[in-house]
Parts: C-alpha cells; sequence; structure tokens
C-alpha cells in the first residue's frame, strides 16, 4: 500500500468514526491531489462539513485539505433566488443598513443599496450552483459572521465564501464570535434569544440555557455552526420539561 492510499484509508476512517458525516447515508470521495487530500461530496449539515474537515486534517500524515464538500439544502433553488434571498436579508437587518449591497448576475454587478463612500461597508453576493460567495468590505468581524450566517440561511444554499475584508483591520477574538452569536440568535425568528447564554474560547462555542423545544436547541446550535471561523460547538441547552 502506497503512502498516498495509507492516508485515504486513514481518512476515511476518521470520517466513518464520527456521527455527525455519516458517510453511509452522504458519502464523501476522498482523493489525494499535491500533497493535500481532497474531500468531495454533499454532506448533512455545516456541523457535519466542518468535522469532517477537521478530522482529515488531523491525520496523520495530511498536509493540507482541499475542501469542495457542500451541504445538502432542505430545498433546491436557482441561483438567481438564492441570490435574490440573500441581498434581501442583508438588505433589511438593521446592522447593515449603512452597507451597500450588490449582485452579481450573469457576470454583471448590480447596486440594489448604495451608501456614501465612508459608509460603513459594501458587500458583492455572487452565486454559483448553490455557493454564495460575499466580497468587499464591512466594519467589524461581527459583522462579517453575520453576513455569512445570513448567507446559509438562504433557502438553496450549498455552501458560503465568506471573502469579507474588516476594514480598519482589527483583531478577531473570541469576543468577536460570542458578539456575533447573539446578534444571529436574536434574528433567528425560530429561537428565543434571552433564554441561551453563548460563551467561546479558541473558537469553540459553547450554549447554555432553556428552551421549549428540542428542535429550538438544534436551531441556536446550528446558527453557531453557521458563524465564520467556529471549529466546535458544545450544546449544553437544556430542554424544558
Amino acid at each position: 500500500m502506497s503512502d498516498r492510499d495509507g492516508v485515504i484509508k486513514l481518512v476515511h476512517k476518521a470520517l466513518e468514526q464520527e456521527p455527525r458525516v455519516n458517510i453511509h447515508r452522504h458519502p464523501v470521495r476522498i482523493g489525494y491531489s499535491a500533497d493535500a487530500v481532497v474531500l468531495e461530496g454533499e454532506v448533512e449539515s455545516v456541523a457535519a462539513k466542518k468535522l469532517a474537515l477537521e478530522h482529515a486534517a488531523a491525520v496523520e500524515g495530511v498536509r493540507g485539505v482541499v475542501d469542495r464538500l457542500r451541504v445538502a439544502p432542505a430545498e433546491r433553488r436557482g441561483d438567481g433566488a438564492i441570490r435574490d434571498s440573500v441581498c434581501a436579508f442583508l438588505q433589511r437587518e438593521p446592522e447593515f443598513l449603512q452597507c451597500a449591497i450588490r449582485a452579481v448576475a450573469s457576470g454583471r454587478v448590480e447596486t440594489l443599496r448604495d451608501v456614501p463612500a465612508d459608509g460603513a461597508g459594501d458587500i458583492e453576493v455572487a452565486v454559483a450552483d448553490g455557493v454564495i460567495t460575499l466580497e468587499g468590505r464591512v466594519s467589524s468581524h461581527s459583522h462579517r459572521r453575520v453576513a455569512g450566517v445570513l448567507a446559509w440561511w438562504a433557502p438553496g444554499c450549498r455552501d458560503v465564501v465568506n471573502s469579507l475584508a474588516v476594514e480598519p483591520p482589527e483583531e478577531d477574538t473570541d469576543d468577536e464570535v460570542v458578539d456575533a452569536l447573539r446578534l444571529v440568535l436574536e434574528m433567528d425568528p425560530l429561537v428565543q434569544a434571552e433564554q441561551i447564554s453563548a460563551s467561546c474560547r479558541n473558537y469553540v462555542v459553547t450554549l447554555e440555557g432553556l428552551v421549549r423545544t428540542g428542535e429550538e436547541s438544534r436551531q441556536a446550535e446550528r446558527d453557531a455552526w453557521c458563524l465564520f471561523a467556529v471549529d466546535r460547538v458544545v450544546n449544553r441547552i437544556e430542554v424544558r420539561k
């Protein structure tokens, strides 16, 4: 067995042992290119995608991981409909009222809302095969994360490439993660944000609180997983009996 075949076998074993990835229900193709493992396929959730990448990267002998994983959407929608949903979310949320919003369609950029050059940001939305790309600038890491979650919320979304820059540059911290999560939970109509507390250490989020249903707990966890750079979510939320 070559070193390449051995690494692929170890990665397969690592993914097989992670129940959230569930490669039997959602097969993941494992390849090897230029000393990096390549993961391809459609997984069940953002959590499954991030955990698959984490476990693959942790395998001995893996020098890099190429992410070609997509998340299976609850409903299939065309790129135009997905783009319209993302832009509508961004235009509606007060956090982005001072941001210009632009949409890329058929290679052309359409300005949906313009602001002065010294505004709080400029966000450009493009969608290709269900993959949403965000480019431009925002004023904080919290805004960058919230924009990314709004993109994940768009029906039909299969992945989010968050290339927004933070200007002026600032240090990213665990506190920025918590700030973004609080905003997201307050925006989410499926959860009662005041019933949930969140903390973060080294980009691992811990959720606690008491909610009405198991689905509300799962939704809060999904929101946390959607945050840019969050590596793991520990859900300690209890369901009211």
